[in-house]
């Protein structure tokens, strides 16, 4: 039963990491900002309203999102929560989340790609090169923490993470942690890779994507942003938690509380720092590739 508790709890508490953020961002501005949990009310809205087609669409746009959300919901299920077993755990599930989250972009790429629009065009074109960089560090640095755990499930890689094995091999956590950051600023389409709250043509990535959207298909590419924002968190704070106590009411209140506070750090990050120009944009990811690289290595080395 607590395994369907954390992923309920998932579920629930995504769309406030985004709301943190926010407000982290307008805080450093010094604006009010939106209220902390607006985007639950979008999200209402938008489930209530009916959604608008072109002419020119075909059913792989209206099956975008949904297919989109599919896969994050099963790749989310796989993910531990503060280094305790997930909801969908076993031998190999790592490789199967990797895919997923890649399923999810070739939908929505796929969804863009179907409206005929030289600006979704543009946007799918970006988000795909991105990947060719972001996956494969991603992929490494797994790998590397398989490699130092013995483990290949995510839930008994985490779960074997203590602050011996952190005092034993602080060089390669370290290099782990710093790829799956830069991973997760960029698979999240967040500062310095893009930026989500711009309207302008020619710095759009992902939000440019779903400009054709409406309705409920928006509310789920909305959601399904807000459980990646999560799902790919939750790696780092699993990371930098290795203590499990004995209460699953104190591991999980303690996860959560670092769940948000990566959230305000991003916030912290998008008010101190700009957006990097899209050639520089490989060289942050092949740096985050660079870090996996060191981390294997250094792991078969020991």
């Amino acid at each position: 039963m607590k395994v369907v508790a954390q992923y309920l709890m998932v579920l629930t508490l995504s769309p406030l990491l985004l709301g943190v953020i926010n407000r982290v961002k307008a805080f450093f501005g010094g604006r009010k900002g939106i209220p902390l949990f607006q985007l639950y009310r979008d999200l209402f809205k938008l489930l209530h309203k009916t959604p608008v087609y072109s002419r020119s669409t075909t059913w792989l746009f209206r099956a975008g999102p949904i297919v989109g959300l599919g896969a994050v919901l099963c790749a989310l299920a796989i993910v531990p929560f503060s280094g305790r077993h997930s909801f969908l755990a076993f031998d190999g599930d790592l490789i199967l989340m990797v895919y997923l989250l890649g399923l999810a972009r070739f939908a929505t790429v796929l969804a863009a790609l179907d409206t005929g629009s030289s600006f979704e065009d543009m946007g799918a074109s970006r988000e795909v090169q991105f990947a060719v960089f972001a996956e494969p560090a991603f992929f490494l640095a797994l790998a590397a923490l398989a490699r130092g755990t013995g483990q290949l499930s995510l839930s008994a890689m985490f779960a074997g993470l203590t602050p011996a094995v952190w005092q034993s091999a602080a060089s390669v956590l370290a290099l782990v942690t710093a790829a799956l950051f830069i991973v997760f600023l960029a698979e999240n389409s967040r500062v310095p890779v893009d930026d989500p709250n711009t309207h302008l043509e020619l710095t759009m990535i992902h939000e440019v994507m779903a400009l054709d959207h409406s309705g409920p298909d928006l509310a789920f590419i909305l959601y399904g942003a807000a459980l990646k924002l999560w799902a790919l968190g939750a790696l780092i704070s699993c990371a930098v938690l290795p203590r499990h106590s004995a209460s699953w009411f104190v591991d999980s209140g303690r996860f959560i509380l670092m769940m948000f506070v990566l959230a305000a750090a991003v916030g912290v990050l998008e008010s101190i720092i700009a957006r990097l120009r899209f050639l520089k944009v490989p060289y942050l990811l092949f740096t985050a590739f660079s870090f996996s690289v060191l981390a294997l290595m250094f792991q078969a080395a020991r």
